[in-house]
Parts: structure tokens; C-alpha cells; sequence
């Protein structure tokens, strides 16, 4: 009923429904963003991830801190996991949570702005004062009917902050977001990946001598060496990020340095649950764009381990949200997997076997062995079935859902859920089996 009632409804009218709530929870809250710093990160990828760096800066540098995030929603030392299945909550929830940070004397607060949330005005009130910009690559083209428009609703957000801008000077979308005012603007990326971009305005971060290995990154900025624990190129990204905002309010790249160094995993992103015999990874990746990038990272690990496998979960998200995206997600696993183990992710009221259908539609062009290609709608089953499969030195990837504690299905249910948690069950079953046999 109420999807119907969505369908009928004029556009304006649904707009301003939302504007009014923004504004009413504003109100209601007696506009708790205007006691606080407010940094807010937007992008296709990597926003969970910056924000929880940022996090960790500015309580390092000494200010409490909140942050709100697809993971979880962190007030200075207080933490709940975010069980909303939604980035950036609606209907003054965010403002709930602004002045609940108030109320523990926060001096800044974190959030993580998606286009959707700026199509329903859920950044409206919220006085901004940083802006941060990860990176764009096609999503939500369906929602936003073209990736132009879907640009547009995060450019919405840059004009709307004028204090600070922060922006991936290796994206090739940067000159759309650098052309927004700012009083001071921030620019990062990699040396070698040089854009065009040079200007006095821009105070420019750039880290050198970038490594990526199976257990660390590095990287120096201005003769200062980094070592993190987490993995990827794209996490040298969000690293420059989040040092970019410390920058920005006056926190020493020391201190940023202490603080990255401290973060051990980011929950469900580029997460390794299993070490030994073989390596289990979970990481939210469900993207094109963010499972090319994941792929890419564990292949040069297998090139670095002569004779291992990649062995890929997937599967792709239902009701009706970017079904262009599925043979692409198909044609980019079937580039880089050895083994492909096609699955559920959150059907919604879509015909699963038809998410799975079009999914391997991307494959059908690849040579794959059937014995190297399987279906398994239970997603349980798929992950027992790809750690009966993996030998020692190989990598299991399970991409999609990172840490979400929902699987959404039919009939507006949500069952119970965590990829990591069903990891370590099926192998801890797995290894009692080999233990009696």
C-alpha cells in the first residue's frame, strides 16, 4: 500500500515531506549541529571507513567525538551498531543523535552523507562545516535516473558547506566537486597519479612510496613514514582523507599517525576473519567499481603465494536497486576469480534465482568450468561450500554485506545476520569434521 501510495504521489510532494521533517527535527532538537563541529563524508566508497578514521583522530587528538556511520553510530566512548540497514537515517533520527553528542559535551560529530539522504533532505538543518569527497562511481542510477544526476545530489551537499572542502584529486570527477566555494579547500592523492589540479588555493596532501602488502600499508607524508594495519590501495585513500580533515582543524600529522596506526580492522571492510590455514575476507564491496578494487588487492597477494586460489562469494542486492549493476559484477568476478560461488545478498521481494540469473548472464562470455562456477541461493551454504573448497594459501572473498546484521527478504523481513559470524561457525565445523575423519 504505501509503495503505491509512493508511485501516485507527486515528486514535490514527497520532497517536501521530507523537507519538513529535516526541519521540525531541527526544530524539535533545538539545531544541536549548531554547538558542534560538523564533518560530513560523501562518496560512492569509503565513507564508513574515513569516518571511523576520523573518529579515531580527533578522539586521539583529545576532543570527544561522535560519529555516525553505516556501522555503527559512536558517541565519544559509547557505541551502538547501526540496525537501521541505512547510511543516514531519516525522520530526525540524525538530529536525535546530534543532540544526544551535545548533551555528552562532543565537540565534533562525523556523518556520512549518501545521495539518498540528500534526495530526501536529511542533510538539510545540519550545519555542516567540513565536507569531504571519497570518490564517485556509478550506484543508485536507477534512483536517480543517470550517474549525472546522481553527481548532482552529492555536488548538493559541497554547495551547501562553505567552510572547508576536502576532495580525491585522483578521482576523475574532482573539477565537478572543486568548483563549489569553500573558505579553505584540501586536495589528497597518490604521487604518480598526478591530476591536472594545481592551485594556491588548495593546500595539497600527497602520500609517497605507497606499499601494499598481505599484512600492512605504508606510505610517507612530508618525510613522516605510515604503517597501517588495514589493506588496499583504497585505504591509503581514506587515510589521506581523514589526515586531510585533522589537517584542517589543526590536529599534527603526528597525532593523525598515531591514530591510524591504532585501528586494527574496520568492521566488515577488507576484514580478514580467518588467517590460517587459508584467508577468509569479508568486505562490503557491492559496487562494480569497490569489487574490481577488492579483486585487484587479493590478486596481487595470490601472485605473491605461486599456486593459490581466489574463491569468490557474491551476490547482488534485490528489490529492483541497480539491476544493470549484476552481469557487470559477473563479468568482473569471472576476470579475477579462480572459483565463483554466486549467492544471496538481500532478495527483497525479487525472484532470487533471477538476481543469480542475471548475475551470471555477465559470466556466460568467459570460459568457466562448471566445476568452477556454483549456485547457492542459501548463503550459509555458499560460504561452507567456498571454505570446503579453499586449500591452504588460497583466499576466500565474500563480498556485499561487510558487517550488516540483516538479511532482507520477501514480505518486508529481516532475518538475523552477519557474514563474519557464519564464517567462523562453518569453519569451526569444518575443522571438527577433519579432526574426526
Amino acid at each position: 500500500m504505501i509503495g503505491i501510495l509512493r508511485k501516485i504521489t507527486p515528486h514535490f510532494l514527497i520532497s517536501f515531506y521530507h523537507l519538513c521533517w529535516a526541519f521540525l527535527s531541527a526544530v524539535f532538537y533545538r539545531f544541536p549541529s549548531q554547538k558542534m563541529i560538523v564533518i560530513g563524508i560523501t562518496g560512492t566508497g569509503g565513507k564508513s571507513t574515513v569516518a571511523e578514521m576520523v573518529y579515531q583522530i580527533l578522539e586521539q587528538a583529545g576532543y570527544k567525538t561522535a560519529c555516525f556511520s553505516s556501522i555503527a553510530f559512536k558517541i565519544h566512548k559509547r557505541q551502538e551498531v547501526n540496525r537501521f540497514k541505512m547510511t543516514m537515517p531519516g525522520r530526525g533520527y540524525i538530529q536525535k543523535l546530534l543532540k544526544k553528542a551535545v548533551d555528552a559535551g562532543c565537540r565534533y560529530a562525523i556523518i556520512e552523507v549518501t545521495s539518498e539522504g540528500i534526495l530526501q533532505h536529511r542533510h538539510r538543518f545540519i550545519d555542516f562545516d567540513v565536507a569531504v569527497f571519497t570518490n564517485l562511481s556509478p550506484e543508485h542510477i536507477e534512483r536517480h535516473k543517470g550517474f549525472d544526476k546522481y553527481r548532482k545530489a552529492k555536488g548538493k551537499f559541497f554547495q551547501a558547506v562553505k567552510k572547508i572542502h576536502i576532495v580525491n584529486l585522483d578521482d576523475e570527477n574532482v573539477d565537478y566537486f572543486l568548483q563549489f566555494p569553500a573558505d579553505k579547500k584540501y586536495g589528497y592523492r597518490i604521487k604518480g597519479q598526478e591530476s591536472e589540479v594545481e592551485s594556491q588555493e588548495l593546500e595539497i596532501i600527497e602520500a609517497k612510496e605507497v606499499l601494499t602488502k598481505q599484512n600492512y600499508s605504508s606510505f610517507i607524508i612530508h618525510n613522516l613514514p605510515f604503517k597501517l594495519h588495514l589493506l588496499g590501495r583504497f585505504n591509503i585513500y581514506n587515510s589521506l582523507a581523514a589526515i586531510c580533515v585533522g589537517l584542517s582543524q589543526g590536529v599534527n600529522l603526528e597525532t593523525c599517525k598515531k591514530a591510524l596506526e591504532r585501528i586494527k580492522i574496520i568492521s566488515g571492510r577488507m576484514e580478514i576473519v580467518i588467517s590460517e590455514p587459508f584467508r577468509v575476507v569479508v568486505d562490503y564491496a557491492h559496487t562494480p567499481d569497490a569489487l574490481e578494487k577488492v579483486y585487484k588487492e587479493i590478486e596481487n597477494w595470490k601472485l605473491k603465494a605461486k599456486g593459490s586460489a581466489m574463491i569468490c562469494v557474491l551476490g547482488a542486492c534485490g528489490g529492483g536497486r541497480d539491476k544493470w549493476k549484476r552481469p557487470v559484477l559477473g563479468k568482473i568476478a569471472a576476470k579475477h576469480c579462480d572459483r565463483i560461488i554466486l549467492t544471496n545478498e538481500d532478495p527483497y521481494d525479487e525472484n532470487p534465482n533471477q538476481i543469480l540469473s542475471e548475475i551470471r548472464s555477465g559470466i556466460s562470455n568467459f570460459q568457466i568450468p562448471n566445476s568452477n562456477l556454483y549456485e547457492i541461493l542459501d548463503r550459509r551454504e555458499a560460504i561452507k561450500k567456498a571454505l570446503s573448497l579453499a586449500r591452504s594459501r588460497d583466499v576466500v572473498i565474500i563480498t556485499g554485506k561487510g558487517c550488516e546484521p540483516w538479511m532482507c527478504v520477501a514480505d518486508g523481513k529481516k532475518i538475523p545476520w552477519d557474514d563474519r559470524q557464519v564464517v567462523r561457525e562453518e569453519f569451526n565445523k569444518l575443522k571438527k569434521y577433519e579432526a574426526n575423519n
